[in-house]
């Protein structure tokens, strides 16, 4: 991991519970797998654990460390570093998705309810006038009683938002292709086709992979069957918004968006984005940041102490689970 991670995740008392479960230099962090300094370690290494910007597991990388066993990721998603030579290596693999997947819903639930209460625009129109506002004029028809809200991917995230969403009187639709009429009504949302889900959404609420097929899920087409003054959040990847597309729709002000990922990001110094009254956009904060990364760091450790005790790990990652997942 980049050594500003290890930083942030281990404070002494997970650098202390990790010095106890394993055989580890607590101050070596590999950022090269290359790095002569670190060939020892490597060599003779079981397991890693790893973080934002671990390289690439390449079968090169792989071959420096014919002990390895075991990756666990003290972070979320593991594609940027776990390679197809990790599985033909027969290597497990854990991480901490469901830790980090706890912040993004509680961002997601925030956006949600700020949305529902137009709490963008009445701030506006309060900073604006800087006098007295009709509390009625400046929320309209807004407000949060018997909204809907549309979920796109029973993710981890997504699931988490649907959990948090229930004492809220809200009704809450759910696009899923991997989820039946009857599994969506155990969570206690009903299931509908994408487009539907579109037409019928005050806020819709994006959690679905980065997948080549969900490239630009939202397009053109598909942003205009939002209802006039939707809410468009992505909390998930840029590439599932055709941010061109969007971009026009919320020039107009027919819509408005809670963006936390963007396509590209960072969206170049000229985007609207930046300054439109109907976008808030803020810069890939809605995972573990600050003191949500202790949770994240402690959940790998309840991995690892799981490898070391042989039982299995909590949270596994599959390969095959990859193809649909982020």
């Amino acid at each position: 991991m980049d050594a500003s991670v290890r930083e942030a995740l281990f404070d002494a008392a997970a650098l202390e519970r990790l010095a106890a479960v394993a055989d580890i230099d607590t101050a070596l962090v590999v950022q090269d797998f290359t790095d002569p300094a670190a060939a020892g370690a490597l060599a003779d290494a079981e397991a890693l654990l790893t973080g934002w910007g671990c390289p690439p597991l390449t079968a090169e990388a792989l071959a420096r460390m014919p002990r390895l066993r075991t990756v666990v990721h003290a972070a979320g998603s593991v594609k940027h570093h776990i390679t197809a030579a990790c599985w033909e290596r027969g290597l497990t693999v854990a991480s901490a998705a469901g830790a980090n997947a706890l912040p993004v819903a509680e961002y997601t639930v925030a956006a949600i309810l700020f949305s529902g209460k137009r709490v963008l625009h009445s701030a506006r129109v309060y900073r604006e006038k800087r006098s007295w506002v009709s509390p009625i004029d400046v929320i309209g028809s807004g407000g949060n009683h018997q909204r809907t809200v549309g979920v796109v991917g029973a993710s981890r995230i997504g699931r988490r938002v649907i959990e948090l969403l229930r004492p809220y009187d809200l009704h809450v639709l759910l696009h899923d292709p991997y989820v039946d009429d009857e599994q969506a009504a155990e969570m206690g949302v009903r299931a509908v086709s994408l487009d539907a889900l579109a037409r019928s959404s005050d806020i819709v609420t994006i959690h679905a992979p980065e997948l080549p097929e969900t490239r630009h899920l939202f397009d053109r087409a598909r942003l205009a069957l939002l209802p006039d003054g939707a809410t468009l959040i992505n909390t998930s990847r840029g590439s599932l918004v055709d941010t061109a597309a969007l971009t026009e729709e919320l020039l107009t002000g027919r819509l408005n968006a809670v963006l936390d990922v963007t396509d590209p990001e960072v969206l170049p110094a000229s985007s609207p984005l930046y300054d439109l009254p109907n976008v808030l956009l803020t810069p890939h904060v809605a995972g573990s940041l600050g003191n949500e990364l202790g949770r994240m760091a402690h959940a790998a450790l309840d991995e690892l102490e799981r490898y070391a005790r042989g039982v299995p790990y909590a949270d596994p990652v599959r390969a095959e689970d990859l193809t649909r997942s982020a």
